[in-house]
């Protein structure tokens, strides 16, 4: 799952990794028996001690590959969802080992990722009501 977290003057909350340094999005995994939306908003807790409540599923991607260090390779199916903060006035800060520094940033004012968390934004602030997805084909 991956968070769009936006607040109402238009920035999103972006952490950099404390694996990579790179920023990204807010994401994890779900944990057994969690539903996709709860996961969400735990994944956010967890990361930047912010509460959310997720508006909608903006999209179905599919992750880059990824080998493994037992040399398995992998994809993930990943849910896209569009957030709000569930409390105005709340601080975000990296919450835990995986987050080195969180930051609220203006579209247009982005610090440097890879080219798939742009794009992952811009599918979540398109403001489609529909979820995308890639068309079968």
């Amino acid at each position: 799952m991956n968070a769009v977290v936006q607040r109402e003057d238009g920035r999103v909350l972006l952490h950099r990794r404390s694996d990579t340094g790179e920023w990204s999005l807010l994401s994890g995994i779900l944990e057994p028996g969690e539903s996709p939306a709860a996961g969400v908003v735990r994944e956010v807790r967890e990361e930047a001690g912010l509460r959310v409540v997720p508006e909608r599923l903006a999209g179905v991607t599919v992750s880059l590959r990824v080998r493994h260090p037992n040399g398995d390779l992998a994809q993930y199916m990943e849910l896209l969802f569009l957030c709000r903060l569930a409390v105005d006035g709340q601080e975000a800060h990296a919450a835990d080992d995986e987050t080195s520094e969180v930051g609220w940033f203006a579209m247009d004012a982005l610090p440097a990722m890879r080219k798939s968390v742009h794009e992952r934004l811009g599918l979540a602030l398109a403001g489609q009501p529909e979820a995308w997805f890639t068309p079968a084909g």
